[in-house]
């Protein structure tokens, strides 16, 4: 049996979801949350085979929650479940620790594959990011938010998010100081003067939807 942890914000979502999961006769729900903060203090965290991560979460969000999980739990395998393209965010969340990460747009049989195979301990790879990892990296120019270090890229999805500095420093216990170094380092690598301007960029590449 695959015990499996939803983190979601929408109760309905997780609701359907863990209707579907108990329905096969091979995993079961061992919990829910419905933001950053409640997961990562979730008795669930520390039993579970699979945790289901939704990327945009209230309170602490899905990147800082991953960057957390495998700090506590390095072994435990991660599935990002998100809305945001997997084109744009797919590859560099795996590379920040996820085993898998879905578009929601993708079919109930295609989660339930993801979730067996990382259970296993491999990683699962859609078929959009397959083509993208062996195309190798992209036009640095075509896609300068691909410039961005780990930290600075989780500083930029949660301005996309509409955190502010502050919201940010708080959210990933970092000096307002470093916050505002990030975000002037990300301004410089996407060529824009303002927050707002970063929002811009986000549409324009489809990160915000």
């Amino acid at each position: 049996m695959i015990r499996v942890f939803l983190v979601d914000d929408h109760a309905v979502l997780r609701a359907g979801l863990s209707a579907m999961l108990e329905s096969t006769g091979e995993m079961k729900v061992v919990g829910q949350a419905g933001d950053g903060n409640e997961a990562l203090n979730a008795e669930a965290l520390l039993t579970c085979d699979v945790l289901v991560l939704d990327f945009s979460l209230p309170r602490i969000s899905g990147s800082e929650v991953l960057r957390r999980v495998r700090a506590r739990r390095p072994e435990l395998p991660v599935l990002v479940l998100s809305m945001y393209p997997e084109d744009q965010l797919g590859l560099q969340v795996l590379r920040d620790g996820a085993s898998a990460y879905l578009s929601k747009s993708r079919s109930p049989e295609e989660l339930l594959s993801a979730i067996r195979r990382i259970a296993r301990g491999g990683t699962y790879l859609t078929d959009t990011l397959a083509a993208q990892a062996a195309q190798g990296p992209r036009d640095k120019e075509a896609a300068p938010h691909a410039q961005l270090s780990p930290r600075e890229h989780q500083v930029f999805m949660l301005l996309l998010q509409g955190r502010t500095a502050s919201d940010i420093a708080a959210e990933l216990d970092l000096h307002s100081s470093t916050v505002s170094n990030n975000i002037r380092r990300i301004k410089e690598k996407l060529r824009v003067q303002t927050q707002g301007e970063i929002v811009a960029y986000g549409h324009r590449f489809g990160l915000i939807t």
